[in-house]
């Protein structure tokens, strides 16, 4: 084993000590990015020990022995940001951060039809596994226009008695959060909740084109970041803040062409797909095939690799085994059309 995996491994050993046995809503800091980890950290560990999808991408190996995950990347090149940015916590949003009453209510989330067509996929100018950029044709299909949230997912634990995810207390969600997306759900919660409301989970090709749209544009709103229009670190870091997710469609400046919302930020998002290579890839990677599920759209904490806001482009993926569960992983459903129809 090399050393940063070694590193690595105390530090989960470490955090796994230090945990609670049901966790608070958030867990996050500096220098445990990823104590809330609890199941599927063989998997993780055997992940990120891989060269292509190692911490030590962006951090030296006395970092990761340290247990120091601090970013080594300045956010502000690459992103243009000015690093001494201050924001409030409620910076772009068109809603408060909480609130009591639900806007949205328990049924399922409205769904957007996005049309049959190719779109371009994947880049071709930063991480090895997010390119190369090709075409992808797809038939038409429907997708959530929101991230699923608390309420609604409450709604469906006790329509089928399954079991609460480890934010909730007393089987219902944290006070004033009914419209923040769902998390602390592994991929077969995700899978199950979207067979419930008569759904699936869409594909990450699916995803990305509703959030990309057919011209293949790097955010939702086109191509120069914006700390202000998604739930992204950037923001909370010039606001002086720990972070949290925000209720869903709280950006009205973050939409996507398509109509979607939360795409860039907020919390990862599930896909049906394998992390597998795309279509022209010639750089390997022991993590690839059907081991990992893909996830999209960054969050309001980088836990993978950066916590600078990079994780925002729309063709970012992370990968994890379907058990893992932590606060910044979430999910939305898609849809046949035809089967839409069917139903009607």
């Amino acid at each position: 084993m090399s050393f940063p995996a070694l590193g690595l491994l105390l530090l989960l050993l470490s955090a796994q000590l230090l945990a609670a046995e049901r966790p608070q809503d958030h867990l996050h800091s500096d220098k445990q990015c990823i104590s809330c980890h609890k199941e599927g950290v063989i998997d993780l560990l055997k992940a990120l020990a891989q060269p292509q999808a190692s911490c030590a991408q962006c951090h030296t190996e006395q970092q990761i022995n340290a247990g120091d995950f601090s970013s080594v990347r300045s956010f502000s090149g690459e992103e243009g940001v000015d690093p001494k940015l201050k924001l409030s916590a409620e910076a772009g949003m068109v809603l408060p951060l909480y609130y009591t009453q639900s806007r949205l209510g328990v049924a399922p989330n409205e769904m957007v039809e996005i049309p049959a067509g190719t779109f371009m996929m994947g880049t071709n100018g930063r991480l090895p596994d997010e390119g190369p950029l090709h075409e992808v044709y797809l038939d038409a299909y429907l997708i959530d226009k929101y991230e699923v949230t608390n309420l609604q997912y409450e709604a469906y634990i006790k329509a089928l008695n399954k079991r609460s995810p480890a934010h909730f207390r007393n089987r219902t969600y944290p006070e004033g959060k009914a419209d923040h997306p769902v998390t602390f759900v592994g991929w077969d919660d995700a899978v199950g909740y979207c067979e419930w409301a008569d759904k699936r989970l869409p594909s990450d090709k699916e995803w990305e084109k509703a959030a990309r749209s057919s011209d293949g544009r790097t955010y939702p709103w086109g191509e120069i970041f914006d700390p202000k229009k998604s739930n992204n670190p950037v923001r909370w870091r010039a606001a002086g803040k720990g972070g949290d997710t925000t209720p869903v469609g709280a950006f009205t400046e973050g939409v996507s062409t398509y109509g979607l919302y939360d795409t860039s930020g907020n919390v990862w998002e599930w896909t049906a797909s394998w992390y597998v290579s795309y279509p022209g890839n010639e750089v390997s990677s022991e993590s690839y095939g059907e081991r990992y599920k893909t996830l999209k759209g960054g969050s309001w904490f980088d836990c993978s690799f950066y916590k600078c806001g990079i994780s925002a482009p729309l063709f970012n993926r992370a990968f994890f085994a379907k058990r893992t569960k932590n606060d910044t992983f979430g999910f939305r459903c898609a849809k046949d059309v035809m089967a839409s129809k069917v139903g009607e």
